[in-house]
């Protein structure tokens, strides 16, 4: 398992470059990563996080919307969960374009 530290914030998981892109998702707008509710350690998708992680996968409570729980692997913005799906799939700080195909996958990391 790798480690980067992305300003200050370090993310676990198979990855393959600084910016957060992982053996299982490494297109250019592969670039977030999500800090996971049940052990609060950013991980590049929900499939770095079955192999390489805590174990117990549990998603964010939709009461928690307000908690920086995704990770711009390009600046190191963190966004919190509503900022995240307000984004349009770029990043609010250096408007680096994120995979809208995350959004398939929504209900892995985040209650409704």
């Amino acid at each position: 398992m790798k480690k980067v530290k992305k300003y200050n914030q370090e993310v676990k998981g198979l990855l393959i470059d600084d910016e957060t892109r992982c053996v299982h998702y490494s297109t250019e707008n592969d670039r977030i990563a999500i800090k996971f509710y049940c052990c609060k350690i950013y991980y590049p998708c929900h499939a770095c996080h079955e192999e390489k992680g805590c174990g117990h996968s549990a998603v964010w409570p939709a009461d928690q919307l307000d908690k920086k729980a995704v990770l711009c692997g390009s600046c190191g913005h963190e966004l919190t969960i509503a900022e995240y799906f307000q984004s349009t799939y770029t990043c609010p700080a250096c408007e680096a374009n994120f995979n809208p195909g995350c959004g398939l996958h929504r209900n892995l990391y985040f209650g409704s």
